[in-house]
């Protein structure tokens, strides 16, 4: 398996517009970040999106992607899932329609906010996806992997996070309940979010992060939805335990 970190910004990205920070300045490529992304190929050439946030457009293009087999929901946030409308060639060149896995909640966000899709319509060329509900905790099948779905909360909203094999993806959570943990254990790879290091009402900040990854102890650990205020990538890297890594954009890891 074959793990990229398309993007691992927070909402507004970085460079934040308006912002000349130190962080938004840097010359350093790991300092510029994509909305949060990141797109798994498995062993035979399946290719599993998480999230499709708004530089959807620009990561398939930077990373030449040619296919995508399925995409994985986490939550319904305009920053994952407003690239939607650009499947469109997928469905062009597969010849068929996209197929999303989502929560209920999620279901109901993007058929109200993107009517023009998923309602009844006349109107040639729209994008085509098949959109299907999945339960925490009940495994389903995605272009011939097994996927479970994790049941987290982003503050009061339900979200979900994924596990496919010895690999699991968190974003954009504050909590994770215990009957979640008990599915995050013997893990070579866990993706999970950090906003910043100072505690946010909302994501996971820097230590609690640490304190899952060394609840969980995973083979290796990437932190990823950073925003500008975490600080530069190179100095947090360097107060990062061995195995944690800070994610960024255009990262890819082999997974075994």
């Amino acid at each position: 398996m074959k793990l990229t970190f398309l993007g691992t910004g927070t909402s507004h990205g970085i460079p934040v517009v308006t912002c000349n920070c130190a962080v938004c300045c840097s010359a350093n490529p790991c300092d510029c970040r994509l909305r949060t992304s990141a797109l798994l190929e498995d062993n035979d050439g399946h290719n599993l999106l998480f999230d499709i946030g708004p530089d959807f457009r620009q990561q398939m293009l930077r990373h030449k992607v040619g296919h995508i087999d399925a995409i994985l929901v986490t939550h319904a946030h305009r920053d994952h899932v407003a690239g939607i409308d650009d499947i469109r060639p997928f469905n062009y060149v597969q010849q068929q329609k996209m197929q999303v896995y989502l929560n209920s909640l999620a279901q109901s966000i993007l058929q109200r906010d993107y009517h023009y899709i998923f309602g009844p319509h006349d109107y040639p060329g729209l994008p085509e996806a098949d959109l299907h509900v999945v339960e925490p905790y009940v495994a389903f099948e995605a272009a011939g992997n097994k996927v479970m779905p994790i049941a987290l909360m982003h503050k009061d909203m339900p979200v979900l996070g994924y596990r496919i094999g010895g690999v699991a993806y968190i974003t954009d959570a504050s909590f994770i309940p215990e009957q979640s943990m008990e599915h995050l254990h013997g893990l070579k790879v866990l993706v999970i979010n950090a906003l910043r290091k100072e505690k946010h009402w909302s994501h996971f900040c820097l230590d609690e992060a640490l304190s899952v990854i060394e609840r969980l102890r995973p083979e290796r650990a990437f932190i990823t939805h950073i925003s500008h205020e975490m600080g530069l990538h190179a100095d947090v890297q360097h107060t990062l335990p061995h195995n944690v890594f800070l994610a960024h954009d255009n990262l890819t890891v082999k997974i075994d």
